[in-house]
């Protein structure tokens, strides 16, 4: 088991202040895996934790560059961010009310999270839900036409359609 998948205890994470230092590979996020398929890349982090008004709270600063690949020409690309990410864990649904606005909400079942689950929490919200190129970028033909390369005729398949409906 590798130490960011083991399973912490948040109370006592945040009773002592615990201060965590992480690299995680981005492949092996099992939560990545099933929904982005060829994700790459590592993050690499730190994770203070701490109680704000009583609740166990987590401020995951974390930085890294994925691999995805782009839907549109399914070629690689590459993006990089820098997030700092301010986490309340909450051990209900019901306490998710009881978060101050700043801060999001994260469910700690059994009052145990690990950084690999936060990780996946956070990045689920910052990458792309289909991973393109930027126009200029992407090697598809498409958009290449889409560009105006030479020789882009347009086909419209449904061009002549108008004419078979007024039959």
């Amino acid at each position: 088991m590798t130490p960011w998948s083991e399973q912490l205890e948040v109370d006592r994470l945040a009773d002592g202040g615990a201060d965590v230092d992480f690299a995680v590979p981005l492949g092996e996020l099992a939560g990545l895996r099933s929904l982005r398929a060829g994700v790459g890349g590592v993050v690499h982090g730190h994770a203070h934790f701490a109680r704000e008004q009583g609740m166990p709270i987590a401020d995951l600063t974390y930085t890294g560059t994925v691999s995805l690949q782009c839907q549109r020409c399914l070629q690689p690309m590459e993006r990089s961010f820098e997030r700092v990410s301010q986490i309340a864990l909450i051990a209900s649904e019901e306490e998710a009310s009881r978060v101050p606005a700043e801060r999001e909400p994260v469910l700690a079942a059994g009052g145990r999270i690990s950084i690999g689950e936060l990780l996946t929490e956070e990045l689920l919200l910052l990458l792309p839900i289909v991973p393109l190129h930027e126009e200029r970028e992407c090697a598809s033909e498409p958009a290449a036409a889409e560009r105006g390369a030479p020789g882009g005729e347009t086909h419209r398949p449904f061009a002549n359609l108008a004419n078979l409906l007024k039959r």
